[in-house]
């Protein structure tokens, strides 16, 4: 049986053009009644947030380091993966000419006409190119002042036709990217205590879901009354960003919301669902948010990889005892993210869908 088609709405009756041409049309002074919200009952606007150190990962001693530094490497990482859920890598090999590259050709992308972008405007979840604004309008009351683009880049790569060079130019940043993933996970399975490969051979990653999502936040009148993207995890394993140099950025750790500034040349790095899930709750995703500002437009360009859409995951059953019992049903990957993209972002309560006990 061909699985279900889970579709979504990316335009909503009140978000027929993109949250840039609102911003850019005219002299805009205050934001439209449905992008606010301090008038919904059900969303909050953003909570106050402090400033802390991010945990940083050093991820040439990693791959490259004596046996003692590797070690600290690994534990550095198992702190950041159970403390923070999120960490900084520096020190990672990728050009700054790609990276400024990448931001050149999603910029490039959002600012193409909006009958170009529309030709991507996507149905299904799944679908291997989608753009469109806020999240999923079919479900929302109150809409993000965000515009997106999603592409399918693993294990089959795809790409819009414009700009002329974003095909060439995401195909070698992404490929970049999982090699710096799967070194990454190498670690976090050995800070977990289990063999290097496992989390790469358990979610089956060398054919696993690899996605482009470039963000762009346009400059906002009413930065105090809008919401870029709300507090939410990712679905997959890890989550890999970059962005130009506007903050917007915030975790949530031990009950408060910390603004991300990141070291130049860096890369940040959370944690998902289904890393929260294989490590049988050791781990957790990370609840993170991005806000907006009256100055500058905010771009960044997370790359999400997960395993493969029909492995189905559990915990590793090596984390699993009589005083670690399992908490976590297993389910496909394609089950979940399709879940999740068709529903609202509704912090972490998609991981409800396979919890078996409150850890």
């Amino acid at each position: 049986m061909a699985p279900p088609t889970i579709l979504v709405d990316a335009f909503s009756p009140h978000t027929k053009g993109s949250i840039k041409e609102i911003a850019e049309s005219g002299n805009l002074s205050s934001i439209p009644g449905h992008y606010n919200f301090s008038q919904s009952e059900s969303q909050q606007l953003p909570d106050p947030v402090s400033t802390e150190d991010i945990p940083t990962i050093e991820f040439n001693l990693l791959v490259n380091g004596t046996p003692d530094q590797r070690s600290q490497v690994i534990s550095d990482l198992g702190h950041a993966c159970s403390e923070w859920g999120f960490f900084m890598v520096v020190n990672h090999g990728v050009e700054e000419r790609l990276r400024e590259q990448m931001l050149e050709v999603c910029r490039d992308f959002f600012d193409l006409s909006e009958v170009e972008k529309g030709k991507y405007v996507g149905r299904n979840v799944l679908d291997p190119i989608r753009c469109g604004t806020s999240f999923n309008p079919s479900v929302e009351t109150v809409f993000y002042w965000r515009d997106f683009l999603k592409v399918l880049v693993h294990p089959a790569f795809y790409s819009p036709e414009k700009p002329a060079d974003f095909r060439d130019v995401t195909n070698e940043y992404c490929t970049r990217i999982r090699g710096l993933v799967k070194e990454l996970l190498k670690g976090v399975s050995e800070s977990l205590g289990l063999v290097p490969c496992y989390l790469e051979k358990a979610s089956e990653l060398e054919t696993g879901l690899q996605i482009l999502i470039a963000n762009l936040y346009p400059r906002c009148p009413q930065p105090e009354l809008a919401m870029g993207i709300p507090p939410h995890s990712d679905h997959g394993l890890l989550t890999v960003l970059m962005q130009n140099n506007v903050g917007g950025l915030q975790v949530k750790h031990n009950g408060k919301w910390v603004l991300v500034n990141p070291l130049p040349n860096s890369f940040l790095v959370n944690t998902g669902d289904q890393l929260e899930i294989l490590s049988n709750g050791k781990y957790k995703s990370v609840l993170h948010r991005a806000v907006v500002n009256d100055q500058s437009a905010r771009i960044s360009i997370a790359i999400a990889n997960g395993p493969s859409l029909g492995k189905a995951v559990a915990p590793a059953p090596q984390l699993v005892d009589s005083e670690h019992t399992p908490a976590y049903c297993e389910m496909t990957y394609r089950e979940y993210v399709e879940f999740q993209q068709s529903n609202s972002l509704d912090g972490k309560s998609c991981l409800d869908l396979v919890r078996l006990s409150n850890i």
